[in-house]
């Protein structure tokens, strides 16, 4: 507006510069709103891993616990 109202060369330069600034305002918080929405999409992902991961472990530990054996009596056995 200062352009439109003046109508000097100056006032012009600034009228551009200005608006420079705001389409570069709006290009970098464009920018964090993508990278913010990829990071917390990508935390999802990682905390579903994690959980899947420690389920994993678990089911390994179980495989690696050996199975109780009964113990043989000593002695005479009637059967």
């Amino acid at each position: 507006m200062l352009s439109s109202v003046l109508n000097r060369k100056r006032a012009i330069q600034v009228n551009i510069i200005i608006m420079h600034a705001f389409v570069k305002l709006q290009k970098i918080l464009s920018t964090n709103k993508n990278l913010a929405y990829k990071l917390n999409a990508l935390e999802r992902k990682v905390e579903k891993h994690d959980v899947e991961i420690h389920s994993i472990f678990e089911a390994i530990r179980r495989l690696m616990i050996e199975p109780k054996k009964p113990k043989s009596k000593i002695g005479f056995h009637v059967g």
